[in-house]
């Protein structure tokens, strides 16, 4: 072979090992600090609407029993819990974790609990383990009513009263 195709050949596979360090490099730091949600933006007079509807759903929720906690029932943080209100609640082994897990098999961001407002759902955030309904893998945005189990890992959570 001549020093060309050789030189080639060297240049190409230097260029294959760093976009394999750079893609590993690119994984390591989504799994510490998660990967960035923009908020979509509404138009100004949409604005008003919304500020409005969360005080009404406020007031229906409590009429119909709804949920007021998310409970950690079983697993190692066990007895915790958080407050219910119009904000997503986030679960995971993060800093930025509403309800932070020590639970191995959790990801760092695992699952978001949110409102529209009537009713609460469970969301996985692409977790390596998953999250589960039953024995249910939730793949999208799932209702939960109250006292459904979610496990998330080893740790399951549920609405509470």
């Amino acid at each position: 072979m001549s020093e060309l195709t050789l030189t080639l050949i060297k240049l190409g596979f230097l260029a294959v090992l760093w976009l394999f360090v750079l893609s590993a490099v690119s994984v390591i730091r989504t799994d510490i600090f998660g990967t960035k949600v923009q908020a979509a933006k509404a138009p100004k007079g949409q604005k008003a609407q919304k500020q409005a509807k969360p005080e009404k759903a406020r007031r229906n929720r409590k009429l119909r029993g709804a949920p007021s906690m998310l409970q950690v029932v079983d697993g190692p943080n066990a007895g915790q819990s958080v407050p219910l209100g119009t904000e997503p609640i986030l679960l995971g082994r993060g800093t930025d974790a509403a309800i932070r897990l020590d639970d191995d098999y959790v990801s760092t961001r695992h699952a978001r609990f949110a409102t529209n407002g009537e009713q609460w759902f469970v969301e996985d955030l692409g977790s390596t383990n998953g999250t589960y309904i039953g024995s249910q893998r939730v793949t999208s945005p799932v209702p939960v009513a109250l006292g459904t189990s979610v496990r998330l890992g080893k740790t399951i959570v549920e609405l509470r009263k």
